[in-house]
């Protein structure tokens, strides 16, 4: 047996949710895992800080903030690519 988090009923050790009060018993820390994977594959990212974001609010943010450095990193590529190609397009002129 184990205590709740909140009120401090006791609960069963594989309890998701206190009876008593409701709160949710499940840990939430985040993860630096998560924020690689969302970088790597932007796509589950967004889906999973989609899905998590009520649940498991640390580790969605992990997840959408990895998806954003990618975007962010994108966006920072392009600008890189047209701006090293017009130098080069005045070079040759």
């Amino acid at each position: 047996m184990a205590y709740c988090k909140n009120c401090g009923a006791q609960i069963d050790d594989k309890a998701v949710v206190c009876p008593s009060c409701g709160v949710p018993q499940q840990t939430d820390n985040g993860g630096f895992g998560w924020g690689v994977l969302g970088c790597c594959v932007p796509i589950v990212g967004l889906i999973l800080f989609l899905v998590w974001k009520d649940t498991k609010p640390k580790t969605a943010k992990a997840a959408g903030i990895g998806a954003l450095v990618w975007l962010c990193c994108t966006i920072v590529y392009y600008i890189l690519v047209v701006v090293a190609g017009v130098g080069f397009g005045l070079l040759g002129s």
